[in-house]
């Protein structure tokens, strides 16, 4: 056997590995849990990012010496928020994953790739699904939503923020590349699955991101709710500091808190807003096992879900809603 007949399959590997790396989801079964009664993981998800938050704010201004340096500021958020040094140098969607995995333990819903509606998929049909462990499910004002989620919101909401701010970009231009995203490394290429619940994760996240300084305004409010709405942090002058330096010294305050439930809604729950896939046989082997596990499932779970969902989205609901949720009416 020659040497090049021999090297194939490794590169294979290699790349299989080098594509799951960059990829920073792993998939969830929001199916199999469907009548599990979940504690509220809303109120620790606050706690978690708030003390996070402040954390960033802190070490920015930290690192400011009495100014307010906005790349400062964003830097430091995401380091505190993914808890990792290196947060400038890449998404860090899956790490956060599996950190919340271990936080909310207790609360959360956690199940094998092979008792799950994803155990015929094959190696060469989904490489990431396969190596990757499935993310916990948790309860989120009353949705299932995958831990997964977290990391989008975060991870690909800033890499949507970060397009619209320092690269020009319209909203509608990064909610089309994160579709490409999806149907890429993010989804069809790596796991076979195409999650439109990820596409409204990251939507919001780029409305979190967004709303830290707020200088856009938010395209799912309208001109009243815009008016009154307020950043999460504000540059202001620290007097008794200015007073002790003689000169003026600015810093980071946090004002509006974090809250989860401003941004989650029945969209992030892949049982209402459905999930596509690379092929035929894919679907075909997801759907057998969903008949085994939940022979009354129907995909959108809670029409209603997907009614709100549609209403909340309005004009950029053909970017994050799957077409059986985005064609939902009412009864």
């Amino acid at each position: 056997m020659s040497v090049t007949v021999l090297m194939v399959p490794v590169i294979l590997i290699v790349t299989g590995i080098v594509l799951c790396g960059a990829g920073v989801a792993a998939e969830v079964d929001s199916v199999t849990p469907r009548k599990l009664k979940l504690d509220n993981s809303l109120t620790i998800l606050n706690t978690i990012f708030n003390q996070r938050i402040q954390e960033g704010i802190e070490k920015a201004n930290a690192r400011q010496l009495g100014s307010c340096d906005e790349d400062v500021l964003y830097t430091e958020l995401r380091k505190a928020i993914f808890q990792s040094f290196t947060a400038s140098l890449g998404l860090k969607g899956y790490a956060l994953d599996k950190q919340l995995r271990s936080l909310l333990a207790r609360q959360s819903y956690s199940l094998s790739l092979n008792d799950s509606i994803y155990r015929d998929i094959s190696y060469l049909e989904g490489f990431s699904l396969n190596v990757k462990e499935l993310s916990d499910v948790v309860s989120i004002n009353g949705h299932l939503v995958g831990l997964d989620k977290l990391g989008h919101f975060f991870a690909e909401g800033w890499k949507y923020f970060e397009l619209t701010q320092y690269d020009g970009h319209t909203v509608d231009q990064v909610l089309e590349w994160g579709k490409e995203q999806e149907s890429g490394k993010f989804g069809y290429t790596t796991t076979g699955i195409f999650s439109f619940a990820d596409l409204a994760a990251n939507f919001n996240g780029w409305r979190f991101w967004n709303s830290v300084l707020l200088k856009q305004n938010d395209p799912l409010k309208g001109a009243v709710a815009n008016f009154f709405n307020r950043p999460h942090v504000k540059c202001e002058s620290q007097i008794i500091a200015s007073i002790k330096n003689r000169r003026i010294v600015r810093a980071w305050e946090y004002k509006t808190r974090f809250d989860l439930s401003d941004y989650v809604d029945g969209s992030w729950d892949e049982g209402n807003n459905c999930n596509s896939y690379a092929d035929p046989v894919i679907e075909e082997k997801v759907t057998s096992r969903i008949k085994n596990v939940a022979p009354d499932f129907t995909c959108p779970f809670t029409a209603e879900y997907c009614l709100a969902a549609q209403k909340k989205y309005g004009y950029y609901a053909k970017h994050v809603l799957h077409p059986y949720c985005l064609i939902v009416d009412k009864k």
